[in-house]
């Protein structure tokens, strides 16, 4: 695979960014449209919050170096808690996507959902070949019907020129991908 060499320019003046101790900076993951409908088995879904990697996890951006050590881009942060805001970005899409009563936990409403939906992403990284990769496994449990399991891998491209708020439209987009995957896949 052929690297993108505005990539690798691009993060690697985020690690020099970080050596010359730079204010720290947030960064937010843009909004954007779910897109295209779908039709789903369940009138209200419930998602527990997501489980990250420890690295990702941290208020800390992390990349992928191209030599495949994952190096953090110092003085640049994540704008709100990752757990907290992949868990309310899928919520998000997902209410879009299928017209369903979606929260995260703890679940709001007195009556439960027809069913509950647990991520485990393994991996959530920027990498020097230009790309934003996500995977793991999710798992659907209906309050009544067969229970799913599914695993996922996604990747998208990083726009730009790899700065850090292209990095996080690229976190944005692959969590539309994969609220539409769950959706789908896991709740249909």
């Amino acid at each position: 695979m052929m690297l993108k060499t505005g990539s690798i320019a691009a993060l690697s003046a985020l690690a020099l960014v970080a050596a010359c101790g730079a204010p720290d900076e947030r960064v937010a993951v843009p909004r954007a449209d779910a897109g295209a409908t779908q039709q789903i088995s369940y009138s209200s879904v419930s998602l527990r919050t997501v489980s990250l990697p420890t690295y990702a996890a941290s208020e800390d951006i992390w990349v992928s170096g191209p030599d495949g050590r994952i190096v953090l881009g110092e003085g640049l942060l994540w704008a709100d808690d990752p757990g907290r805001a992949v868990t309310l970005e899928l919520a998000r899409y997902l209410a879009q996507i299928t017209g369903a009563r979606v929260a995260s936990e703890p679940w709001p409403f007195l009556d439960r959902p027809d069913a509950e939906v647990e991520l485990r992403i393994e991996e959530m990284l920027a990498y020097a070949d230009g790309t934003f990769r996500m995977s793991g496994q999710y798992f659907v449990a209906p309050e009544d019907g067969r229970d799913r399991a599914r695993l996922f891998a996604l990747s998208v491209p990083i726009g730009g020129e790899g700065a850090a708020q292209d990095i996080a439209a690229a976190r944005g987009e692959v969590t539309r991908q994969l609220a539409r995957e769950i959706a789908v896949s896991g709740l249909r």
